[in-house]
C-alpha cells in the first residue's frame, strides 16, 4: 500500500521527560505576530526574545511548537489552543515548545522519501500548509537537503516500520522517519 501525502509536522516520539509534556517549556509569541504557528511546527528564537514559525532549513531552531494560551480579544477569555491563529490576542501569547535536546520526533518525508541509507544524515524541513480547522502543522522533511551539513536542524535516527502496512511504513515517497534535534538552541547551553 502506497503512503498517503498528509504531512503533520513533527510529532513527539520520545524525550528525556515523561508523557504528556516531554519537557516542554513556555516561550513567548508577540501579539502582533500575524503568522500562524501550528502544532508540530519548528519555531525559531528572535533577537527580540520572542519566537516565530521557522522558515529556513539552516536556521537554529528553538524547538517544536505544541500549543499556546492567550487572552482572546473576541471571546473575552483565556483561550488554550494547539495553534496560534496569528491574531485575536490581547497581550503576548504564552507558547509551549518542546526543546529537550534529547527529544525525538516522527515526521513525514516529501515525494522522494527517506531511505535506510539516510540514517545518521542531517535533514531540513519545509513548512507546508497548516490546517486551521485542526491546528495541525503541514511541515514535512525536505529530502533534497539530506547531507552532513551540521547547520541543518534535524538528524535522521530511524525509519518508521510498524505496524506493517500502515501509512508511512512503506519505503519511498511520503514515508515516516524518526528525527532528533541537530542544532536546537538548548544544545548550545553548556556550563550553565
Amino acid at each position: 500500500m502506497a503512503n498517503t501525502n498528509a504531512p503533520f509536522g513533527f510529532r513527539q516520539y520520545s524525550g528525556t521527560g515523561s508523557a504528556p509534556t516531554y519537557e516542554q517549556v513556555a516561550m513567548t509569541i508577540a501579539s502582533n505576530n500575524t503568522t500562524a504557528i501550528y502544532f508540530g511546527d519548528p519555531v525559531v528564537p528572535l533577537n527580540t526574545g520572542y519566537i516565530a514559525q521557522a522558515s529556513s532549513n539552516s536556521v537554529q531552531i528553538a524547538g517544536i511548537f505544541v500549543g499556546c494560551k492567550y487572552l482572546s480579544t473576541s471571546q473575552k477569555r483565556t483561550v488554550w489552543s494547539n495553534y496560534w491563529p496569528g491574531s485575536d490576542a490581547n497581550g503576548n501569547v504564552e507558547a509551549y515548545v518542546v526543546n529537550d535536546p534529547n527529544a525525538k520526533f516522527v515526521a513525514q518525508s516529501d515525494a522522494t522519501g527517506v531511505a535506510f541509507a539516510d540514517i545518521n544524515a542531517n535533514i531540513g524541513f519545509a513548512i507546508g500548509t497548516g490546517n486551521s480547522a485542526t491546528g495541525i502543522s503541514g511541515a514535512y522533511l525536505d529530502t533534497s537537503t539530506l547531507n552532513t551539513t551540521n547547520t541543518l536542524p534535524f538528524r535522521v535516527v530511524s525509519l518508521v516500520s510498524a505496524p506493517p502496512g500502515s501509512n508511512g511504513t512503506d519505503s519511498g515517497a511520503y514515508n515516516y522517519a524518526v528525527v532528533a534535534f541537530n542544532n536546537v538552541s538548548t544544545k548550545q547551553l553548556t556550563g550553565i
